[in-house]
Formats: structure tokens, C-alpha cells, sequence
């Protein structure tokens, strides 16, 4: 156990103490305050963002004219006067819009917004809006049909999503469930194949420098590859808490000093008040650490198989498979069916549970399906060590053969 200690303590030193490692884990807090600072500098100066556009009504047909609404950032204004004219007025009021709307625009099937600068999306689009509706309406009296009643018999009903509990009804924001669920799933995948790479890379490392001959003379392999995996998993799990905390503080200095009222980042964290987050984080911290053992044990089997970075190509596929495919249909499918039959059994499945239950967590599976998926992650990445670690013990002494399958196979079987 002594000998395991060491080997963890060496390999979370080493890596920690590495420049790329501290420029890491002080970049994304350094990034996250850039962002913050940049988003209040943009509503600080938010007066050419939102700088009223003049929108010259030229109408031919008579039926818009005088219908257009203001809106804050639009002004409207009829015009009459030729075309032309209307035109040569766009040279010296750059900023201006002009609408031209011709006597044939319903044949035409168009009408022309013509300017010296293009107008943003938003104008156009609030423009052809009012547009369709001014035409609507004036269709509908043309047939005489009483607009009016129309809007006295118009509803406008909104959806407050609530979860009953056995406490009360509590507020569900379902947008705020699918956002986290599907970025917990997209951290622990990203990480999984980050680290575990790590830990197949420095197991090459040592097997091509020859290093491995001299540790197994004092270390069992199975102690070698479990305190290699241990020292990595802590190693992010380092990271991980550095960014969190970092960022907690970051977030703190950036509502205090660079806090917007019209910030958009404001409606996002008030709609994340109702998601558990201690929770979630706990379930995070197990899958990470359970989904990281059990794939790091099988990136260090291959690691242990090859001589070079380039010959793994052939073992990494099969591995990577199930965590890629579940990762695939997680935006989709899992997130928008978190209790269909196949998320469930996604999320018990070791190979994909760390990332299909991820998925589930903000919607509340059931306690028992929570419970069996840890227990089988935890009974998965005991068994994967242990095949993992007789592939380890023949693969690290091997040189200048290439591995396939079914050596694999035949290392698994050697005797002690």
C-alpha cells in the first residue's frame, strides 16, 4: 500500500507542479473575468447597439401608411415624395431606411427596404412583421370580418412549469434542467478522454524510455497502473476544484464591479436558483471520479500495448465507442426523453452511465436507479481494473511487436 501511496504522490506532484498546469487552471477564471468585463463594457456603450434607426414610409397603395408603430429602436415616418427623390435623401442621411412600397407589391410579392447601410436582422425582421400583420388585417376588413372582435377573443396564455413534490409545488425551469444536465454530460466527456489520455501517454512515455524496467523491479504493475490512474484522477480533480472555487470568486467581483442591469447573464443565473446543484455536483464528483478509473484502466492497457502514439489508433476506437455514441445522443434524444427505456439502461451501463445519468440527474430519476447505476460503476471499474491490470503486467515488458486482439487476449490469460 506504502508503494501505491508513492507512486500516486509522485505522479500528482510532478503534474501539478508543472507551469501548463498552473497556467491552466488560472486561464479559465482569468477568461470567465475577461468575459464578464467585455459583456459590461458592450451595455456600458450599449448606445450604438441600440441607436434608433429612421424608417422612411414610402407608400404608393395608401394601406401602410400611418400603420407603423414606433418600437425603441425604430422610428417611422411617412414620406411623399417620388421615388428618386426619397432615394438621393438616403446620400445624405446615411443612417436612414428607406420602405418603398409599390402600387403592384401584391403581384410583385415584395417590397423593398433600400438604405446606404444594411440594416441589422432585427430591424428587418420587426419591419417585415408589422408588414404582414398591417396586410392580414387589412385582407380581413376587406372581407369583412371585424378585426376587432378578433383581438377581444385573442388569449395570451402562458406556461409556469412547477413540480409537485411532497414539500410543495417547487419552480421547474426546464430550459435552466436541460442546460446543466447536458453540460455535466459534455465536462465529464471531455474530461474522460483529456485525462485518460494522459494517463495512456505517460505510460508510453516510460515504456519507450525504458524506465518501466527499473520501477517493476521494486513495484508490482498492478500497484504501478492503480497509482498512476489514482495520481492523474487527482490531479483533475485538483483542477476542477481550483476552477470551481476560482470561479465562484470571479463570478462574486464581476456581479459586484461589472454588473449591467440589462445583462442577459442576470435572467441565466435567476433561472438556475431551482436546480440542486449540491446535489448534482456530488453525483458529478462520483461519476467523474468512477467513469475516470474505468477508462483511464483501459487507456492504460492500451498504453501498456503499443511503443508509439500513433499505434493506438486501433485499440481506442472500441473503447471509446460507447461514451462517444452516448454523448452523441444525449443533446437530443436523452436530454429531451430522460425517462424513456433507453436512458435508463444507458445510465446503468458503466461504459455510459457517467454520461447518460448526467443527463437525468436534473430531472430527478428515481433513487433506486440512481443507486444501482453508482453500484454498478463501482462493481464496472473494479472488474475493468483488474482485466485492464493483467494486460498492463505482460504489455509494459513487451518491445517491437505490434499487439492485436487476440494477443491481447493471450497476455489476459498469463499466469502470475
Amino acid at each position: 500500500m506504502n508503494k501505491v501511496l508513492l507512486i500516486i504522490q509522485r505522479e500528482y506532484l510532478s503534474r501539478v507542479r508543472k507551469k501548463a498546469f498552473l497556467v491552466t487552471v488560472f486561464l479559465v477564471p482569468v477568461l470567465l473575468l475577461a468575459m464578464y468585463a467585455v459583456m459590461y463594457l458592450i451595455y456600458k456603450n450599449s448606445s450604438e447597439l441600440n441607436a434608433i434607426r429612421t424608417v422612411k414610409v414610402l407608400d404608393e397603395t395608401g394601406q401602410f401608411a400611418g400603420k407603423m408603430q414606433n418600437k425603441p429602436t425604430i422610428k417611422f415616418e411617412d414620406v411623399n415624395k417620388p421615388l428618386a427623390e426619397a432615394r438621393k435623401d438616403l446620400k445624405t442621411h446615411k443612417d436612414d431606411i428607406l420602405l418603398y412600397i409599390p402600387k403592384d407589391y401584391e403581384s410583385l410579392k415584395s417590397i423593398q427596404l433600400l438604405s446606404e447601410k444594411k440594416p441589422n436582422i432585427t430591424v428587418s425582421m420587426a419591419i417585415e412583421r408589422q408588414l404582414n400583420d398591417i396586410a392580414t388585417n387589412n385582407n380581413m376588413i376587406a372581407r369583412g370580418i371585424d378585426t376587432a372582435k378578433i383581438k377581444d377573443v385573442k388569449s395570451n396564455i402562458s406556461i409556469s412549469a412547477k413540480e409537485v413534490t411532497d414539500s410543495g409545488d417547487k419552480e421547474s425551469n426546464v430550459g435552466a434542467l436541460y442546460g446543466v444536465g447536458v453540460a455535466g454530460a459534455i465536462i465529464i466527456y471531455l474530461s474522460l478522454f483529456i485525462y485518460g489520455a494522459q494517463v495512456m501517454r505517460g505510460v508510453i512515455e516510460e515504456k519507450t524510455n525504458r524506465i518501466i524496467e527499473v520501477i517493476v523491479s521494486s513495484v508490482k504493475p498492478f500497484q504501478l497502473m492503480l497509482g498512476k490512474i489514482i495520481g492523474v484522477a487527482l490531479v483533475s480533480l485538483t483542477q476542477f476544484l481550483a476552477w470551481i472555487v476560482l470561479s465562484v470568486v470571479v463570478s462574486y467581483i464581476a456581479n459586484k464591479y461589472f454588473n449591467a442591469p440589462q445583462s442577459p447573464m442576470l435572467g441565466v443565473f435567476a433561472s438556475l436558483k431551482g436546480v440542486p446543484f449540491g446535489y448534482i455536483v456530488s453525483c458529478f464528483l462520483f461519476y467523474f471520479l468512477t467513469g475516470f478509473l474505468l477508462y483511464s484502466a483501459l487507456f492504460a492497457a492500451v498504453g501498456s500495448a503499443v511503443d508509439s502514439e500513433s499505434e493506438t489508433q486501433q485499440f481506442m476506437f472500441p473503447i471509446t465507442m460507447p461514451l462517444l455514441f452516448t454523448y452523441l445522443i444525449s443533446v437530443t434524444f436523452l436530454a429531451q426523453n430522460p425517462d424513456s427505456t433507453l436512458a435508463f439502461w444507458l445510465s446503468i451501463i458503466p461504459f455510459t452511465a457517467p454520461v447518460a445519468m448526467m443527463v437525468r440527474l436534473p430531472f430527478d430519476p428515481d433513487p433506486w436507479q440512481v443507486g444501482l447505476s453508482m453500484g454498478l460503476m463501482v462493481i464496472g471499474f473494479i472488474f475493468t481494473v483488474w482485466v485492464a491490470a493483467r494486460i498492463y503486467r505482460v504489455g509494459i515488458l513487451m518491445y517491437g511487436k505490434k499487439a492485436s486482439y487476440s494477443e491481447l487476449v493471450k497476455w489476459f490469460f498469463y499466469k502470475e
